[in-house]
């Protein structure tokens, strides 16, 4: 009997989707990386449509079964929610930690995904592709040529450039030639190209010059209402872990090869006498190994390594730190965008950014006051810094609420999901469009307004009269 009631529950769910796309707008976002995975854009990305869908918008995610989820190896392939369907398909999880592995779980999605997509292809009325993985918007471009829907593309990360900088691919292999020839007409034909980083805004404007118009830059994000400052007193992660009486210098997050952890390591290295201070790395990443092997070779008693934390624990991992640390390797600059940033501005951790001369990192912790950059390789430049705020907590405290103050000002959810929102409007069928305006302002008006005559005004695309 349950059974039956479960399967009626969905029949009814599927045929409330089904029936409203005729008058709702719809936006298919497309990304191989979902919760429960704990990678960040799809944190994020989950973030991102519940905000859009309560805004009116009918929102479909078409991703992959979990790769990256602690012990969770399955999701429900459907998922409906209010205005909000997610579809799972079956992935691959051949060597997930590898770059080949990913290379061939990343393909097989793209096929699997690809052929979803072109069964229901003209019921969304706008796609979003990300590049998770970082093939998918060439095999999007493919879809638009067959289904002329139209399509945004975000770039978590500028391919192949990234695999060129880490010397998996050479500069001049055929395959980069390639790639970079399809990127062209998959940014020429884009709606807008969404990037994370004014950098990387550059570097895709010199690009393709053909599509600088179309580019926009909308950082990262975090919560603030779900990470918030706390006493290491009043929490319970850095009691469980010994961490209330140090001072507590953290690296959370993927530990890639595009990060310079190497100058954080040397930092540890030179305060390993200074009992009052702890380096904590939480996460994981192709760096791990060789930093634990750093660790044994230097006799290092001043560090500790911990798993990822799920997204529960993960308001109290962030404000375990005393100091937060971000980092590019040289040469990264422009090609990736470190979301774990907007975390420990959430948390009013101070920053030391460690990254190349003249990088956005640098310019920020700068102009706000939120923390200090360090270039890649001074590691005695950032272990006198560490001392000195262990000495002065009250600097500590300063900088911690600059960039707090620096995240509601700059990266609220609030703020981002307007930018996208304003991107995402710009390509809906202007009658769906005016539903949308005109259901959101009933849900807004007193009781009795709802009866009165409408007028939606004008019949031009793009003007909406309230």
């Amino acid at each position: 009997m349950r059974g039956l009631r479960r399967l009626s529950a969905q029949l009814r769910q599927r045929w409330s989707w089904r029936a409203s796309r005729s008058r709702t707008a719809r936006l298919t976002v497309v990304s191989q990386f979902f919760p429960p995975d704990f990678a960040a854009t799809g944190q994020l990305l989950d973030d991102l449509s519940v905000r859009l869908a309560q805004r009116g918008l009918q929102v479909q995610v078409v991703t992959g079964q979990p790769a990256y989820a602690f012990h969770q190896k399955e999701a429900p392939q459907l998922e409906f929610h209010s205005n909000r369907c997610i579809r799972r398909t079956r992935a691959s999880r051949l060597w997930p930690r590898r770059i080949r592995g990913r290379a061939v779980n990343g393909l097989l999605f793209c096929l699997r995904s690809s052929a979803r997509l072109l069964r229901y292809a003209r019921r969304g009325d706008l796609l979003l592709y990300t590049t998770e993985p970082p093939y998918l918007p060439v095999v999007g471009w493919l879809l638009h040529r067959l289904t002329r829907t139209p399509y945004l593309v975000l770039l978590y990360d500028l391919y192949p450039d990234v695999l060129v900088e880490l010397k998996v691919l050479p500069e001049r292999h055929g395959l980069t030639r390639v790639w970079r020839e399809l990127n062209r007409w998959v940014f020429a034909e884009a709606q807008e190209l969404i990037v994370l980083s004014a950098s990387m805004a550059e570097r895709l404007r010199r690009f393709c010059p053909e599509a600088a118009a179309k580019v926009s830059v909308i950082p990262s994000w975090a919560d603030p209402e779900r990470i918030q400052p706390l006493a290491k007193a009043d929490n319970w992660f850095a009691r469980k872990h010994g961490l209330e009486p140090l001072f507590t210098v953290l690296y959370s997050g993927n530990q890639g090869r595009c990060h310079d952890l190497v100058t954080l390591m040397a930092a540890a290295l030179l305060l390993r006498h200074d009992r009052r201070i702890r380096f904590l790395f939480i996460g994981s990443g192709p760096q791990r190994e060789r930093l634990i092997g750093l660790i044994n070779d230097w006799g290092l008693l001043n560090c500790r390594f911990l798993p990822f934390q799920s997204l529960e624990v993960l308001p109290y991992s962030l404000t375990c730190a005393d100091l937060a640390v971000v980092s590019l390797g040289i040469g990264a600059e422009g090609l990736v965008a470190p979301s774990k940033l907007y975390g420990h501005l959430a948390a009013a951790t101070p920053i030391a950014a460690i990254t190349p001369e003249g990088s956005e990192l640098q310019q920020l912790v700068r102009s706000s006051g939120c923390g200090a950059w360090f270039a890649n390789g001074d590691a005695d430049g950032l272990a006198r810094w560490i001392r000195h705020l262990a000495d002065h907590p009250e600097e500590a405290q300063r900088q911690g609420k600059a960039a707090r103050g620096l995240l509601l000002a700059e990266a609220s959810p609030e703020r981002i999901t307007d930018q996208y929102w304003e991107l995402i409007r710009r390509h809906l069928p202007f009658e769906k469009l005016v539903a949308i305006e005109n259901t959101r302002r009933l849900d807004a008006e007193p009781e009795g307004w709802a009866d009165l005559p409408r007028d939606i005004g004008p019949q031009e695309p793009g003007a909406v009269t309230c």
